[in-house]
């Protein structure tokens, strides 16, 4: 059962979302039994090292301490 909780959804919108849950539901079901799932994205750690991270500029090794 989905329930909208908030707002005012048109008929358009609430079809195009229960077609994404309806696709959903059947690529899980049929997937094979005993196959591994495939890694998520988001919890993927190496997403956040695809892109090389910017150089320090002049002067970065004396800011990275700051006594109290």
């Amino acid at each position: 059962m989905i329930k909208v909780v908030r707002g005012n959804p048109t008929p358009e919108e609430l079809a195009a979302a229960l077609a994404v849950v309806q696709a959903r539901a059947a690529a899980t079901a049929s997937a094979p039994e005993g196959a591994a799932a495939p890694p998520e994205q988001w919890s993927d750690p190496a997403r956040i090292a695809r892109t090389s991270s910017p150089l320090p500029g002049p002067r970065a090794w004396a800011r990275t301490f700051w006594p109290v």
